[in-house]
């Protein structure tokens, strides 16, 4: 399971890096700071995942704070967002080292 964890945590790594990327080799172009949404970059990625983000979005898909957090979430920078959860994987698969030391009985 860790394994698992921590490959997902390398893959979504590898997103976060391309959507910095991406948001820096733009903002060189335009000669201002572009960052784009994770919505954005959702919906970029083909018509399945942009029926779905707007399925998301709708407002009788759920309760209010899902809906008004899910919002919140599109909303913020893709390769932010990215790191965060690439973060928050890696600690989940994280093996902590016995206390005792290497050689403890």
């Amino acid at each position: 399971m860790r394994f698992v964890l921590r490959l997902a945590s390398f893959v979504v790594l590898l997103a976060a890096v391309l959507a910095g990327a991406v948001d820096a080799i733009q903002s060189v172009a335009a000669s201002e700071l572009v960052m784009t949404s994770l919505g954005d970059d959702l919906e970029a990625l083909g018509a399945d995942t942009a029926s779905w983000v707007q399925f998301a979005q709708r407002t009788d898909t759920g309760a209010t704070l899902w809906h008004s957090s899910l919002h919140w979430l599109l909303t913020q920078p893709a390769f932010a967002v990215l790191a965060l959860l690439a973060l928050l994987l890696w600690m989940a698969g994280y093996k902590k080292r016995p206390a005792a030391g290497r050689f403890a009985a």
